[in-house]
């Protein structure tokens, strides 16, 4: 089981794993072991999650997930397979977490007494000015 949070846990049969091999530095391991993993996990088909939460997942993880529903994540930073595949399941949870907290309402912002009361002395203040200068013919 993948804990994702609270009560949400992402069975393990629900998630597929693709090995590969890795780019970058590795010395004679790179050509012959496959390093890097792909996490696959079916959004639009998992039992796991509620149709609310799919759609929350796939517009808030459009990027990385397909047209046929299958939410994708890569890791190849190791030079081991096991340490890959922890840091994948790790980024999944991270990744699943974001994208189902619901985000806080916007609280509508108000502008103080004080803030209204300074503007429109400013106001008045430059009003005053500019009559001071039209009554003495300036420009």
């Amino acid at each position: 089981m993948i804990e994702i949070e609270g009560g949400l846990a992402i069975p393990d049969d629900e998630v597929r794993y693709v090995f590969s091999r890795s780019g970058g530095p590795g010395g004679q391991n790179v050509n012959k072991v496959a390093t890097r993993v792909t996490l696959l996990f079916d959004v639009a088909g998992s039992p796991s999650l509620t149709p609310e939460q799919k759609a929350r997942v796939a517009a808030r993880l459009a990027t990385r997930v397909s047209r046929a529903g299958v939410l994708r994540v890569v890791c190849q930073t190791t030079r081991s397979q096991t340490a890959n595949r922890d840091a994948a399941v790790l980024r999944f949870a991270q990744l699943l977490r974001a994208a189902l907290r619901r985000p806080k309402p916007r609280a509508k912002a108000r502008v103080s007494a004080a803030d209204k009361a300074r503007r429109l002395e400013e106001k008045r203040r430059r009003s005053r000015v500019k009559r001071d200068r039209a009554a003495r013919g300036e420009e």
